[in-house]
């Protein structure tokens, strides 16, 4: 089964500070961050299954898993929701950072697509 992908506003902010900041450091290094950022979460169309339940699941209302990006202190996490045939991608977070509080997105009936 392929699953649809959805990216939320506040997990698209927060891929495009991280990306700001990694662009301060070195701009082809934060290009280069962020096209494998975009595969990773297109990858979550395939088996999004895989991945295991994030921190920050306990309790919320919802299973939220996460997809572990990056390398060493580079790390970040791509959290997500499933919801029928769709990824709900509803944080990008640096590995470092405490688990937050997360808001469920609004579905506007996107559960039966593909």
């Amino acid at each position: 089964m392929t699953y649809r992908d959805i990216t939320q506003p506040d997990a698209e902010a927060e891929a495009e500070e991280a990306f700001r900041w990694l662009y301060e450091q070195s701009p082809e290094a934060a290009v280069r961050w962020y096209h494998g950022l975009s595969e990773a979460i297109q990858s979550l169309a395939e088996h999004p299954h895989r991945c295991p339940v994030a921190p920050e699941a306990e309790g919320f209302s919802e299973e939220v898993r996460q997809l572990l990006y990056g390398k060493r202190r580079g790390i970040y996490r791509i959290l997500f929701l499933i919801r029928g045939h769709t990824v709900h991608v509803i944080g990008v977070r640096h590995g470092a950072r405490q688990p937050r509080l997360l808001t469920p997105p609004e579905t506007n009936g996107e559960e039966g697509e593909s």
